[in-house]
């Protein structure tokens, strides 16, 4: 018994030093792991009010929004989309990012409400894409608005 007490207080050490480290390691992990799945279940209003995840969530929702307006452009291009499927699209994408980035009821508005709001700048996007998505004679640029909304999504601030 005193032979260990002495071991365990000076003497030659039975365990690796690199036990440790790996056992500060999986703490860290676990606890960033932890971390991580409590904000990335937050709600977006929450997440706007914390300064650090705030800019991150910030550049993390445009990179999608704006990698999914890409996505239908291209499929229009390719002809994969007709001119009124990828409009559709691009729309919706465009009203969830501003739900998401700015909490108004975006899928809700009418373009008009718009104009009258912090969202002025996006009314126009939004009705040249009704135009394409809901006239069929419409001679809208699909591609042109697309780039239009993909700019539109990368320098929201």
């Amino acid at each position: 018994m005193p032979g260990d007490l002495l071991r365990y207080l000076g003497g030659p050490d039975p365990y690796s030093w690199w036990w440790l480290v790996a056992g500060v390691a999986v703490a860290v992990a676990v606890v960033v792991w932890c971390a991580g799945v409590v904000v990335w279940t937050m709600p977006p209003q929450r997440l706007r009010r914390i300064p650090l995840v705030r800019t991150l969530h910030g550049r993390l929702v445009r990179r999608k929004f704006a990698g999914s307006i890409r996505a239908a452009r291209e499929g229009y291009r390719a002809g994969e989309l007709s001119a009124a499927q990828s409009a559709a699209v691009m729309r919706r994408t465009l009203r969830s990012f501003l739900a998401v980035t700015t909490g108004a009821r975006a899928h809700y508005l009418h373009v008009t409400e718009m104009q009258d709001s912090d969202l002025a700048s996006v009314a126009p996007v939004l009705c040249a894409l009704d135009d394409a998505r809901f006239n069929t004679g419409s001679r809208v640029d699909v591609n042109g608005v697309g780039l239009q909304a993909e700019e539109l999504i990368r320098s929201w601030s």
